[in-house]
């Protein structure tokens, strides 16, 4: 049982930053491995930050337990622990399914107050009544991702940031978009356009290049995302939240991948 009186989100400083961006992994690039071995390959691309995905194995030592509300004390502990002995500070957590049921949608935002988590990204549009009520009482952000457009699924909507505008109109302004730049860019969009469309109602940020006349996800610099462009309009948009390189490429060994991520953030403005 997850304690709702947990820490508060912790704030970002400015000593995990990298050139100003709150940047780190999403856990998911690493998902192959443990969390604990994810967290060291963080570490080892020079981060500070990182956003858990649910479901992955929290450690060699703990076989059955998985990041995600339905983790073990035992569990949360050993993540905390984790993410201490890497110098790593939990920023996010996503995409997790949140829903409608407040009891249930509790235990979400329990799990990141537990860890200090000032960020949950979904795709749960659904629930959008229970998130405000949620997002009121936890004070956590809530951003909204976007996978690639699904030409033969017209109920698939989040992919438009026109549609998380309207949706989130009159809403908590807490509750807004975590833009996906290489996904925007295989739905045909400007990942730049799109953040300068949403301006504060960027949250949360997933960070990955795509291939020059393709879709796979290529090392930073060497595609299509346009991402040093798509970093200015988040500087012009005012974004302070996290950035989650999510490399889903190479999956055995990617850590260098990573770092071009890194590099690239680092050399942006100079």
């Amino acid at each position: 049982m997850i304690s709702v009186a947990a820490q508060a989100a912790a704030p970002i400083p400015a000593d995990v930053r990298t050139n100003g961006f709150a940047l780190g992994t999403q856990s998911y690039t690493f998902r192959l491995f443990t969390f604990e071995e994810a967290c060291e390959k963080s570490a080892a691309a020079g981060l500070h930050t990182t956003e858990l995905f649910p479901g992955q194995k929290v450690s060699a030592a703990l076989p059955n337990e998985k990041t995600g509300p339905g983790v073990s004390p035992e569990g949360l502990e050993a993540i905390k622990a984790i993410l201490k002995k890497n110098n790593l500070q939990a920023v996010a957590v996503g995409v997790i399914g949140i829903p409608v049921d407040e009891e249930a949608a509790r235990k979400v935002f329990a799990f990141a107050k537990e860890l200090g988590i000032g960020v949950i990204n979904t795709e749960s549009t659904n629930a959008i009544d229970t998130i405000e009520k949620m997002v009121k009482e936890f004070d956590i952000k809530v951003g909204y991702h976007n996978h690639p457009r699904r030409p033969n699924d017209e109920n698939y909507k989040v992919w438009d940031p026109n549609y998380i505008l309207e949706l989130t109109k009159g809403r908590d302004a807490r509750i807004g978009s975590c833009a996906d730049m290489g996904h925007w860019t295989n739905s045909g969009l400007s990942a730049a356009d799109a953040i300068r469309l949403l301006k504060d109602r960027v949250v949360s940020s997933h960070i990955k290049d795509i291939a020059k006349g393709g879709t796979s996800v290529v090392p930073a610099g060497t595609g299509r995302a346009n991402l040093s462009e798509a970093l200015k309009a988040l500087k012009e948009v005012g974004f302070e939240g996290p950035i989650s390189i999510e490399h889903e490429a190479n999956w055995d060994n990617n850590v260098q991948d990573v770092v071009t991520y890194v590099d690239l953030v680092k050399s942006f403005g100079k």
